[in-house]
C-alpha cells in the first residue's frame, strides 16, 4: 500500500510537470495487522494511543521518484517499528492537547513531544518514520544520476 499510494502521488504531479524529477511518499501504519489511518480528530487519537499503549506498531514508507521524460520511475518501502511505553490516560490526553497530531498515522509527530510516547524505535532510517526515508530518497536520487553530494553547481 505504501509503494503504490508513493507511485500515485509521484505519478499524478509527475503527469503535470513532465520535465521535472518528483518525489512521492506516503506512509502506513499498522497494529495486530489492522491498518492505523490519520485520526483526524481527539477521540480517534486518542483510542489509537490507548490501543498502542505498551505494544508494537509498524511503519511501512513509501517513497517514489519518477520522471516522465526519461521514463524514470523508482520506489523503497522502508520498514520500521516503534514498541510504545505503558501510557496512563492522563499521558495521552496531555500529549494530544499539546501536538494535537490528528493528521499523523498512529497520533503522533515523532519529530515533537511524540518521541516521548516510546520505550524503543526500531529500523535502518529513522527519518522514515517522520515520512520520507532521506537514506532511500539519497540512493533513488543516484539511480536517476542526481546524486546528493555531486560536485558543486551540477
Amino acid at each position: 500500500m505504501a509503494a503504490r499510494l508513493s507511485l500515485e502521488k509521484a505519478r499524478s504531479i509527475a503527469r503535470q510537470h513532465p520535465a521535472a524529477l518528483v518525489i512521492g511518499s506516503d506512509q502506513v501504519a499498522s497494529l495486530d495487522g489492522e491498518v492505523m489511518g490519520k485520526p483526524g480528530n481527539y477521540e480517534s487519537a486518542r483510542s489509537q494511543l490507548r490501543a498502542s499503549a505498551g505494544r508494537r506498531v509498524y511503519f511501512h514508507t513509501g517513497v517514489a521518484l519518477v520522471a516522465v521524460s526519461s521514463n524514470f520511475e523508482r520506489f523503497h518501502v522502508e520498514p520500521f517499528s516503534v514498541l510504545f511505553r505503558e501510557l496512563d490516560d492522563k499521558s495521552i490526553e496531555n500529549y494530544l492537547i499539546r501536538e494535537q497530531p490528528y493528521d499523523s498515522a498512529g497520533s503522533f509527530k515523532c519529530e515533537g513531544l511524540g518521541i516521548a510516547l516510546f520505550r524503543r524505535l526500531e529500523g535502518a532510517d529513522p527519518t522514515s518514520l517522520e515520512g520520507l526515508p532521506l537514506i532511500a530518497l539519497t540512493g533513488l536520487l543516484a539511480e536517476a544520476g542526481m546524486p546528493v553530494l555531486g560536485s558543486p553547481g551540477s
